[in-house]
């Protein structure tokens, strides 16, 4: 690190961000931090990761099937209870609350309030000592360190790549940049009950029992088989449902013409309904008070008819409606799991993901109907060409 940074110039940062355990030592004339370059703000692109109802960060984010996202505050005064409030989706738990959580986002939301602690006025401290001010930040180990405790760490982790980065220049970032810098692969521990220590790291995945596994079990238990590397099975994953999604984009087409269409024909109706009601007042009107009661019951008459045709109209907009929202948030989840996911949220999110889109690409487009014509009018039509 330069000597500005609070640390002699003695210790550096390789090209990587990888550091060598080098003697360093204070200097004490030394600014301890720099102030921040912007204010501490998310960014517009980043408001995806709060609460889809409440639009509030929060730790504890479920993830529906219909894959919108939304907290348990919400979830819990959901009303009615047992399905999406954006999209009215069934809740597959009888008590509303989805079990599967979205670590994607509330891993996001931890280092994005990392990042809030970096850009704020005055800057962290230290996360060991408490009392200085912090110059570098560790992305393995998550924490801030100033010029003694990051000595110190280089010392303990002198046989560790680990990835140090200097405040000043994580400030000069935007919120975006720093996710996306500070995504790490984290490390797939094996659970077999050989080894529960965790203390094993999964780098094979068997296609057959469709789990990850360490060296020693795939080679010791015949019945793994056929395997391949983790990583490549996460890349599988991730480019699934890139797929997925881009069926979704060509099938979400046709779902927005039938929305259109329908809110034509909707229209349409109303537009037949208006035009009714307003031929029954012309002709009521010249007969004034002796056919008043006449009038009410052809209005009475026409509402009838229309009512079935608002109702189906109605359900099927909804419908149409909530599918399009489940679309929408299919395609937003893919793209930000590409842009953000681990290795971890990959393995844990994926079937539940894929899952729901397949159940999305199943959905068949709402057969057309013409419903140009209101109901069948012929005897409002008879009883006024009676009067």
């Amino acid at each position: 690190l330069p000597s500005h940074g609070g640390l002699s110039s003695t210790s550096h940062l390789d090209g990587d961000g990888a550091t060598a355990p080098m003697e360093t030592r204070p200097q004490p004339d030394a600014p301890v931090c720099s102030p921040p370059s912007h204010p501490p703000v998310v960014e517009d692109d980043l408001q995806f990761l709060l609460c889809e109802g409440c639009r509030q960060e929060s730790p504890n984010l479920k993830l529906l099937t219909c894959l919108h996202t939304l907290c348990l505050g919400c979830l819990s005064e959901n009303k009615p209870v047992g399905q999406c409030p954006v999209c009215c989706t069934a809740i597959l738990q009888a008590n509303g609350i989805p079990d599967m959580d979205n670590l994607l986002f509330t891993n996001l939301q931890a280092r994005l309030r990392v990042y809030k602690q970096i850009t704020s006025h005055g800057g962290p401290t230290c996360s060991r000592c408490r009392g200085e001010a912090a110059l570098v930040w560790c992305c393995e180990c998550e924490e801030f360190f100033c010029a003694k405790c990051f000595e110190d760490h280089q010392w303990w982790h002198k046989k560790k790549n680990h990835k140090v980065r200097k405040l000043e220049e994580l400030r000069a970032e935007s919120a975006h940049q720093f996710l996306e810098d500070t995504r790490k692969s984290y490390n797939l521990f094996c659970t077999s009950s050989s080894h529960p220590d965790q203390s094993r790291v999964c780098s094979i995945y068997c296609q057959r029992c469709e789990k990850a596994l360490c060296c020693s079990c795939a080679l010791l238990d015949n019945q793994h088989a056929p395997f391949c590397d983790i990583r490549s099975e996460t890349q599988r994953r991730q480019e699934e449902l890139s797929s997925m999604e881009r069926e979704l984009r060509r099938r979400r087409s046709g779902f927005e013409a039938a929305y259109v269409s329908l809110q034509g024909e909707a229209a349409r109706l109303e537009e037949a309904q208006r035009e009714m009601r307003e031929l029954i007042r012309q002709r009521v009107e010249q007969l004034v008070r002796l056919i008043r009661q006449e009038e009410e019951e052809l209005l009475g008459l026409v509402e009838a008819r229309q009512e079935q045709g608002r109702r189906e109209l109605a359900r099927e907009l909804r419908h149409v409606e909530g599918v399009l929202r489940r679309m929408e948030a299919g395609e937003r989840l893919v793209e930000k799991m590409n842009l953000y996911a681990t290795e971890q949220e990959v393995m844990d999110m994926q079937p539940f993901i894929k899952g729901s889109l397949q159940e999305l690409q199943q959905l068949q487009l709402p057969v057309a109907v013409d419903r140009g014509q209101p109901g069948d009018l012929s005897e409002c039509r008879a009883r006024l060409q009676a009067l």
